[in-house]
């Protein structure tokens, strides 16, 4: 995953929280931007295999 897809997510991630609170402070924003970023990377990964075809069940369903 690229550095832009990673800078999108952090940024949708703090202007979330400064919609969401105005009055966050720089630790809520700095954690909205890491979670962003992770997030963004999760959803590359999942579209990337989705067209791929080589869909991987989670680990969540496989221990049930």
């Amino acid at each position: 995953m690229g550095i832009l897809e990673e800078a999108a997510g952090a940024f949708a991630g703090v202007e979330g929280v400064k919609k969401l609170d105005p009055n966050a402070g720089i630790l809520t924003e700095a954690a909205a931007g890491i979670a962003g970023a992770f997030g963004a990377e999760k959803l590359g990964d999942l579209i990337k295999d989705k067209m791929d075809g080589s869909e991987q069940p989670a680990e969540d369903q496989q221990n049930s």
